[in-house]
């Protein structure tokens, strides 16, 4: 019998709600693995993926990514934290249930620059990035000609230098409640640390240099002259020191004493754009732990 997709249509979302990750660190001793897996196995979950991570068997720390299904669990999320918490105890975890639904909503926070927003759009719009984009924020127009076929609202605010709090308080307004994560698609605006602090991990940015080199403005130009052959884009997690948050994804290519600075931009384009699109999904997926200022990243 010919079969129409209906029905794996239908399991999909079954599966998504069915679908947990937890996250765990804590100090690296012998028993945390079986800690984890016995719990799950007690709670009826079937791990699908799991990974771990030492700094130093002997006195490091340890860090854990496990997948699992779990019939019911948005109704039983809160019984199970409850009875984790003594295992969690045990070994002094820092840990975090994260449920594959609901998805989580971004804002997109552009300038002029459409490469990297562009490349977010196709994969929302092909079903690869796993989120809702609720909104594009842009202090410039350009843009919305860009978003609006893809039925996004696009939010045009200013930022001028001598009105800068306006701006930015009118962008928490929208934010509030209508997204969980903040991506700066070459925004190209330095945010004050009273906004990095409403959404601490959870502001993602992409840096057209590899960090840190040429950290500031006009990275390919310092690039340039300095002569290199290789340039690279980061992204990172935002924090109140410029270009300096959390490490996520860094990708390079080769380039040589031909290539000017218009030609450096050219080619750093194609790195942006993926190098964004990773760290974002691999967020998204909880698969980023952060640790002091670096991360863990279970790819």
């Amino acid at each position: 019998m010919a079969e129409d997709g209906s029905g794996a249509r239908a399991a999909a979302p079954r599966a998504a709600a069915e679908r947990g990750r937890m996250l765990v660190s804590c100090p690296d001793r012998p028993g945390i693995v079986a800690a984890v897996s016995a719990f799950l196995f007690a709670q009826g979950a079937n791990i699908v993926e799991a990974d771990q991570h030492s700094t130093d068997p002997r006195g490091g720390s340890f860090f854990m990514r496990v997948e699992f299904d779990l019939p019911d669990l948005a109704a039983r999320r809160a019984d199970l934290a409850g009875a984790f918490a003594p295992v969690a105890a045990r070994f002094s975890m820092d840990w975090r249930l994260a449920p594959a639904l609901p998805r989580r909503r971004l804002a997109i926070f552009v300038s002029r620059e459409s490469h990297c927003l562009v490349e977010l759009l196709w994969r929302w719009r092909a079903g690869e990035l796993p989120a809702d984009i609720a909104m594009v924020v842009s202090n410039h127009p350009d843009l919305r000609a860009t978003v609006e076929p893809f039925g996004i609202p696009f939010h045009h605010v200013p930022v001028a230098a001598d009105a800068r709090p306006a701006a930015e308080a009118r962008q928490l307004a929208l934010l509030d409640g209508a997204a969980d994560v903040v991506v700066l698609a070459r925004y190209m605006q330095i945010l004050s640390p009273a906004f990095v602090d409403r959404h601490p991990g959870r502001i993602i940015n992409i840096h057209h240099s590899f960090l840190p080199a040429f950290a500031g403005s006009d990275p390919y130009r310092q690039a340039h002259q300095r002569g290199v052959k290789i340039i690279g884009a980061t992204a990172h997690y935002v924090t109140a020191e410029l270009d300096a948050g959390p490490i996520i994804e860094q990708d390079v290519q080769r380039v040589s004493h031909r290539d000017d600075t218009d030609s450096l931009r050219r080619i750093g384009r194609q790195i942006e754009r993926v190098v964004l699109a990773r760290a974002v999904t691999w967020h998204l997926e909880d698969r980023v732990l952060v640790h002091g200022n670096r991360t863990v990243v279970f790819r």
